[in-house]
């Protein structure tokens, strides 16, 4: 049945040809922009060009709060704008062939499907409704069909669907029981690319649509220690993008593959987890990701970085380049959106310090179980909101229990750890033993020379209405104890992703302003140094401006610790010198009188 539904479709796709070509772009004057700096490699390639010609619109899929929704930039004469707004969260924009419509998955209903966004009109038209998880909508070339991900059968699949005739099912292109997800629709019709995980790690793989045969999925990053992600297409079909997270085979960043070159690997580009084409298919806009911040840029194919950085105030679920620039006036409904102001997530309470003090205070966590329940009372608040709003995304309080909140200085840590941020009282540590339970699991991030750790918790709920599923391949960090030596000196491998819907943690906490940490240089052979669990809101300070604000310097001056003299002193002894022994003197032996042996008388007595 599914081979003779794929038949209809390529029929239908050899008989609506190509896809329209999109307008012509607008020219922007350009306007000074504020930006925020990035540090990027120290080359050559990476110095800042002055960009005169940047035409278009991004579109972003960026987290508000605990919120997703849609906003508009442009770093000439775009401020940020939002697009969408309320209480769900719309992801994965997908710009269809003619400039006009944006496909996006949205849970606005309670649960997740597909939705179309007029350009021009702001109006919102639904195209799916399902309680299953739909998502990242790829247009065909004609306009008339989306391919997309939909959880099924406790697994990601492909599915192809039209747009206008709802009569007609939707074709699963995959079924397999690992991720299927991700696809790009190839703008020449007859190819499609997607993310696949039946390797074991998360691989780019092209579906040949006019092979119905079990031969039509190829390989094409073949990378067994890499996960790769979010591949897009360049206007003409020519190029494909995608973001690589590399352990041990290459940098990690934005590659580029040749539809005519196939038997050639894929260029790396620059750093980089997501990507989009401008139209001229020259360069392309990226996200760069960070261990405190993401930042907003763009490179030519060579490499060279075309737009200076900018911080994103959110991270990012997708994002496209735009040839046009949206409506002069501007409809009601991105006018409402706009204006909308979102509420704050918390409110910083200070307690009053004592009138002799000039340190800050500890403020005691409510109801939370951990060896010392205390944060800084400037961030005390922050972590209430961010419990509250884990709460209400997973169905249960995975922040009552932690490993570690505050640490006194009194307590001493793991070797390597002494500069730890537990001691400021601006970190906390997840319970480790949620992993174990299977209800946490961690995905590998490499940026730059450091090693960092995401965390996904699972939804109580697993009807569709919290979380998404997960879609790349995790890290098993206990795989080291398997008795193989490759894992151990990797310090894990991959795993079978698992069932099930999933909250990105990690994301939700950096809302709030806590940030992940780096692991130690040694992670690979010491599990405490992995600090997976442990995130930590600086506000700016140093680790010793930090702890300035609970201890006097004096405190910090002493790291080495003083013995205490003996209970009982006593006086030692002075050694004296061992006398040399004398020689002693010869004294000679008397010779014995000698006995006569035949004298026989008596003794007189």
């Amino acid at each position: 049945m599914i081979k003779k539904k794929l038949g209809i479709l390529l029929l239908l796709i050899l008989l609506s040809g190509c896809a329209t070509s999109a307008p012509e772009s607008l020219a922007f004057t350009p306007a000074p922009a504020t930006q925020t700096p990035f540090a990027p490699e120290a080359d050559s390639a990476y110095t800042p060009v002055v960009f005169s010609d940047f035409p278009g619109i991004f579109i972003l899929s960026m987290n508000e709060g605990k919120y997703a929704h849609l906003f508009a930039y442009s770093p000439i004469d775009q401020p940020l704008l939002r697009l969408t707004d309320g209480l769900w969260d719309d992801i994965t924009p997908a710009l269809s062939p003619d400039g006009t419509k944006i496909a996006f998955a949205s849970n606005r209903s309670g649960y997740w499907d597909l939705y179309l966004l007029d350009i021009q009109s702001a109006e919102t038209t639904r195209l799916t409704n399902t309680k299953a998880y739909d998502g990242a909508p790829s247009w065909s070339p004609d306009g008339a069909w989306l391919a997309s991900e939909t959880y099924y059968n406790n697994s990601l699949e492909i599915i192809v669907q039209p747009i206008s005739d709802s009569s007609q099912e939707a074709i699963y292109l995959t079924s397999d029981p690992a991720a299927d997800h991700s696809p790009a629709w190839a703008p020449t019709g007859r190819q499609l690319a997607f993310v696949s995980t039946r390797s074991g790690n998360s691989e780019i793989y092209l579906a040949d649509l006019e092979d119905a045969s079990n031969n039509r999925f190829l390989n094409l990053s073949n990378t067994p220690l890499t996960n790769e992600t979010h591949p897009v297409w360049s206007w003409d079909g020519s190029k494909l993008a995608w973001a690589a997270n590399a352990y041990a085979e290459g940098p990690s960043g934005i590659y580029v593959w040749e539809l005519e070159k196939p038997g050639l690997p894929a260029t790396h580009i620059g750093e980089g987890s997501w990507a989009a084409w401008n139209q001229r298919g020259d360069s392309l806009l990226v996200m760069l990701e960070g261990g405190g911040a993401n930042y907003l840029s763009a490179y030519s194919l060579e490499g060279k970085l075309l737009l200076q950085p900018w911080q994103l105030p959110g991270t990012l679920n997708g994002m496209l380049w735009l040839p046009e620039s949206l409506p002069e006036d501007l409809p009601k409904n991105y006018q409402s959106a706009a204006n909308e102001t979102p509420a704050p997530l918390w409110e910083t309470i200070r307690a009053t310090p004592d009138s002799l003090s000039v340190r800050e205070n500890l403020a005691t966590l409510a109801d939370v179980q951990a060896p010392f329940p205390q944060l800084h009372d400037a961030v005390d608040e922050s972590f209430e909101a961010l419990r509250t709003a884990t709460s209400q995304k997973i169905g249960w309080d995975a922040l009552a229990n932690l490993e570690s909140a505050f640490i006194p200085l009194s307590t001493s840590l793991d070797p390597g750890m002494n500069n730890d941020w537990l001691y400021t009282g601006r970190a906390f540590s997840l319970n480790p033993l949620i992993a174990n339970a299977g209800w946490m699991v961690v995905s590998r991030y490499e940026i730059g020379q450091q090693t960092y750790w995401r965390i996904y918790l699972h939804a109580q709920s697993q009807d569709g209405s919290q979380g998404i599923p997960l879609h790349d391949a995790p890290w098993d960090l206990s795989a080291r104890y398997n008795l193989d030596p490759a894992s151990y000196e990797a310090g894990g491998q991959f795993e079978q992703v698992p069932s099930g819907y999933w909250v990105d943690f990690t994301a939700l906490a950096e809302n709030f302003g806590w940030q992940r940490v780096p692991a130690l240089s040694n992670w690979r052979n010491f599990f405490r140094g992995t600090r997976f669990t442990q995130f930590v809101r600086t506000d700016g300070l140093s680790w010793y401006e930090a702890m300035l604000d609970l201890y006097p310097p004096e405190i910090l001056l002493t790291p080495t610790p003083v013995l205490p003299p003996s209970a009982t002193p006593s006086a030692t002894p002075v050694p004296t010198r061992t006398p040399i022994p004398t020689r002693t003197p010869f004294t000679p032996v008397p010779t014995p009188t000698p006995l006569s042996l035949f004298d026989f008388s008596t003794p007189t007595p």
